[in-house]
């Protein structure tokens, strides 16, 4: 059952992305990530290698919340490279104190995994981040 769930929210998430590309603002890169920067940042920008400290309010296509650093009242801090494909390659793009908008396939989420009763197999996840520091120690 969850096989046919997640190919259907596959093809929800490839016509959501297939109309969101032209969207202003958005770009796309080779992997599929699709992003909007809200703003650039300063010049220190992480790499996969930084520990890094957001906040951060995560939805699904249809606008359902099912995470929020701002909810909890508290900013989330932890490596880069420890989180899935999308956060580490977006988060690359802007600078410290930038914000971005995340719109992250299902293959650099969580692919056809429900990490959580909240996110269903095969979901494409958008993510607002505000990227506050970036710690290189």
């Amino acid at each position: 059952m969850s096989i046919k769930i997640a190919e259907i929210n596959r093809a929800k998430g490839a016509e959501f992305l297939a109309s969101n590309k032209n969207a202003e603002g958005v770009h796309e890169t080779p992997s599929g990530l699709q992003y909007k920067i809200i703003e650039a940042g300063d010049d220190v920008k992480p790499t996969a290698a930084d520990m890094v400290t957001v906040h951060y309010r995560g939805t699904t296509i249809e606008g359902a919340e099912f995470d929020s650093s701002y909810t909890r009242g508290m900013p989330a801090t932890f490596p880069l490279e420890n989180v899935i494909a999308g956060w580490t390659e977006g988060l690359q793009l802007i600078g410290q104190g930038g914000k971005i908008t995340l719109y992250i396939p299902a293959d650099l989420a969580y692919g056809d995994r429900s990490p959580s009763t909240k996110i269903r197999p095969g979901s494409t996840l958008l993510f607002d981040v505000e990227l506050i520091a970036v710690d290189r120690e």
